[in-house]
């Protein structure tokens, strides 16, 4: 073996450090629980803040109709050869249907974070269960925060988000009047879904 010289040592040094590949979400739920504008904050936070390449597709469809719709996003440090997810690493389900439809495309090792209140057949091993939608209604007292909830729950369980920027973009899309509200969500959010992993055995 070649001893290493100073010239080698530098060399190593001046290596790029190893780049995070890819990582792939799914927020699904019904029309009007505002997954859409979930991933659009998830998506502003990472890249404009975060500084990782994201790309965000999402099903217009089945919202029109009531039924399961769904918002994905990839997120990686470098390339982003191909758009859509192959291997869902998280998904959020916020009603049974999405659940049930979607479950299916999760890696072995990935994530289903749930609303338990709305999804009481689990079908996926690697799970945690929120009630999104009461905390939404009565720690709050607006149901339509649910997303905000799951989005620092997202924060605190997988990390794939700063706080910092996701508390920027919080803001930042928070429609007039609201802003303190959504605030309100976003750190119970991180509050409950840190104390979910705590209490799993992810």
């Amino acid at each position: 073996m070649t001893p290493k010289t100073k010239a080698n040592e530098a060399h190593e040094s001046a290596k790029p450090a190893q780049v995070f590949d890819r990582f792939e979400i799914r927020l699904s739920g019904s029309g009007g629980q505002g997954l859409v504008l979930a991933g659009v904050i998830i998506a502003e936070a990472v890249s404009t803040l975060d500084g990782k390449n994201v790309v965000q597709t999402q099903s217009y469809g089945p919202e029109a109709r009531g039924g399961a719709s769904r918002t994905d996003l990839v997120i990686s440090e470098g390339e982003i050869y191909y758009p859509k997810p192959m291997a869902i690493d998280l998904l959020l389900a916020m009603t049974q249907e999405s659940c049930d439809l979607y479950h299916g495309g999760l890696k072995d090792t990935g994530v289903l974070i749930y609303d338990s209140h709305l999804v009481t057949q689990v079908p996926f091993a690697r799970s945690i269960g929120i009630p999104f939608s009461q905390l939404a209604r009565h720690e709050i007292g607006l149901p339509m925060v649910a997303n905000v909830i799951s989005l620092g729950a997202i924060c605190a369980i997988t990390k794939i988000v700063s706080e910092a920027a996701l508390t920027k973009i919080v803001t930042k899309r928070s429609p007039r009047g609201t802003e303190e509200k959504n605030m309100q969500a976003l750190q119970l959010g991180l509050k409950v879904g840190k104390e979910a992993l705590e209490g799993s055995k992810l």
